[in-house]
């Protein structure tokens, strides 16, 4: 796609950064969309700031209002290893974004994927479905670039049959109703409009022209140019040809080659130009939303067929300016108002030029939203996944901060938090250190009062944070990496998790580790009462042994260091007591896991090869209890 001027999309499953390096032949692998899921996998700040789009999966048109799965005999090593995961233990992509429940929740992410690369487009796939207009109206609202509508006749190799079969609409309901609903409230004109589901010819991008789209996706076509012979067994690892598989003996058999996509398109655009030299078009800009030259069919079979009336599909509103059809202007998205822009022209950017080390103080308020996320984007793209050293930009907030504080910070950055912070702190931590403490004259005691929002830490894949005070709900959602110490937390804490460690130093809410599949997690119980709130399902209780005590303690000494927590400190002071309190969570499958590379590497070979026996073991023995 690159080579044809195009934009190929990662999917919600990450992406290898050897794809961000030009071949020698001088070819770009890399996928110029960056998807952005529920899941969250893989995405980094280096991920995100090598991305021409960066687009948010709300939905998929083949499974609307369903997560994903991946099952453990799928995540091979090298998968694991880019999604931040553990090979052979299954993954779960929740159906709803944690950090969207309302159309101002998508705005504030929408305005924090900006920040972490204000040169990237952003996005948003919606599903055709009643009222995509109405939705497509407030993401434009939203500040979005641009919006995806996605029919229900395209594949996916992560859907259920039922879903296949049963649910969602053709791209062209959605496309036309979101359209129409763009141009009657003046708001067509702010996005760009593209859609998909199995488009297969120059004439279905045509027709979707017409109805409003100025851009297009295709899946299914490409791959059956590349071999895909449609036998239906993506979930199972066992594609005949090579293609939705990771199995390095049935990847020979792939047969496909670049210039076989680059051919099709080139006759996909050869196809469409005819087709708008036969309708009197010669700019694809004249001939967006014109439904006008659109006409039902009466030559069809079927009764209920006969009494189908497509003219509210074919309406066309404001037809005397065609301008406001499609996308003529660019979003605001506010970056240059940033609290990070004072911060850049203040000091910061001399200190990352010419790695420096800095420390700098600066107030906060609420309406300073993803404090941190201009700055860090800016050591990445310089720097890429290494970052800067630790500690680098060492930088004091005092106030009350808004959404999103320190999302996606890499490696290099430090920030600290006297105060509290609203929803969304430390979002996709990138290898940055989040510290958050209350001001020392304020009368109250940290570990009895919520100090962050939340969903916080969402996504993070690496780096560390240390709360003093209780976090709300969600706290750690599909964290993969980063270590974490945090006083209290609200409800389903840790769901999905798949990597790092979580220390919590008081209660929990309910639903504690529901989804978690990698990763542990140590908890104070002194009363025995956390057992109570635990989803077992996945996870097992485990007393402390001397490996995690050490590693426990040394979290807390860190704890204490950065944040002065008075609970740290009195933990500390009775050690060999207190020891005895904490609950060690672990998933089960992660466990054995573990214990068989650890096998491995005792019998001499290589990390990377018992990683991979490990996972060879792990897939004959499901294959067995199949």
């Amino acid at each position: 796609m690159n080579r044809i001027g195009g934009r190929s999309n990662t999917g919600e499953g990450g992406e290898d950064p050897d794809r961000f390096t030009v071949d020698d032949n001088g070819d770009l692998r890399r996928s110029a969309i960056k998807q952005v899921a529920s899941g969250r996998f893989g995405v980094t700040s280096h991920y995100l700031v090598n991305a021409d789009e960066i687009q948010i999966k709300v939905a998929q048109g083949a499974k609307p209002g369903e997560g994903g799965q991946l099952p453990g005999n799928k995540v091979y090593p090298w998968v694991a290893k880019v999604r931040g995961t553990t090979a052979g233990v299954g993954l779960i992509s929740p159906p709803p974004h944690h950090d969207i429940y309302s159309i101002e929740d998508l705005a504030q992410l929408i305005h924090d994927l900006k920040h972490s690369n204000p040169d990237a487009r952003i996005s948003v796939k919606l599903v055709s479905g009643t009222g995509v207009g109405t939705i497509a109206a407030g993401v434009a609202k939203g500040r979005a670039d641009g919006i995806v509508i996605s029919g229900y006749d395209g594949g996916t190799g992560a859907a259920a049959k039922t879903s296949i079969k049963h649910t969602g609409l053709p791209w062209e309901i959605g496309l036309a109703d979101a359209h129409q609903t763009l141009v009657m409230n003046g708001l067509r004109n702010r996005i760009k409009l593209e859609t998909d589901g199995k488009m297969m010819t120059g004439r279905d991008l045509v027709v979707a022209t017409l109805l409003g789209a100025e851009e297009y996706a295709l899946s299914t076509a490409p791959l059956v140019v590349l071999g895909c012979v449609m036998m239906r067994v993506c979930h199972i690892d066992t594609c005949p040809v090579g293609i939705a598989t990771q199995n390095p003996e049935l990847r020979k058999k792939f047969a496909g080659d670049p210039e076989h996509v680059v051919n099709f398109m080139t006759f996909i655009a050869e196809e469409m130009r005819e087709l708008m030299a036969e309708l009197g078009f010669t700019k694809i800009d004249d001939m967006i939303g014109r439904a006008d030259l659109l006409e039902q069919r009466e030559d069809v079979i079927g009764e209920k067929a006969k009494q189908l009336d497509l003219r509210s599909l074919l309406y066309r509103p404001n037809p005397e300016n065609q301008s406001a059809h499609f996308g003529t202007s660019e979003q605001e998205h506010l970056v240059g108002e940033s609290l990070d822009t004072t911060m850049l022209m203040d000091s910061c950017l001399p200190a990352i030029e010419n790695k420096t080390p800095l420390k700098r103080s600066y107030p906060v308020w609420s309406i300073n939203r993803a404090v941190g996320t201009v700055i860090g984007s800016m050591i990445t793209k310089r720097y890429g996944a290494e970052g800067l050293p630790e500690d680098t930009l060492d930088l004091t907030f005092t106030g009350s901060a808004g959404q999103s504080f320190g999302a996606f910070v890499p490696k290099g950055m430090t920030l600290r938090l006297v105060g509290d912070s609203n929803d969304y702190i430390g979002k996709g931590l990138s290898g940055g250190k989040i510290y958050v403490h209350p001001h020392e004259d304020a009368p109250l005691e940290p570990e009895k009062n919520i100090i962050v929002g939340n969903t916080s830490l969402y996504g993070a894949t690496s780096g560390e944070a240390y709360i003093s005070g209780i976090a709300g709900e969600r706290f750690c959602v599909r964290n993969s990496g980063a270590k974490v110490v945090v006083e209290g937390v609200g409800d389903h804490a840790l769901e999905y998790m798949t990597g790092g460690t979580v220390v919590v130093l008081g209660d929990t809410g309910k639903n504690y580790a529901a989804g978690m599949s990698g990763g542990v997690s140590y908890v104070y119980n002194p009363r025995a009462s956390f057992e109570a709130h635990c989803n077992r399902e996945l996870v097992e209780l485990d007393q402390l042994e001397q490996h995690d005590a050490d590693e426990l303690k040394t979290l807390i000494t860190a704890h204490v260091e950065h944040t002065k927590s008075p609970i740290g400190n009195r933990i500390l002071a009775n050690w060999d007591e207190e020891k005895t309190h904490f609950v060690k969570v672990i998933p089960t499958d992660y466990r054995n896991m573990l214990k068989a590379i650890d096998t491995s590497i005792k019998e001499g070979i290589s990390e990377e090869e018992a990683v991979m026996a490990a996972f060879d073991e792990s897939k004959r023995a499901k294959a067995v209890v199949k």
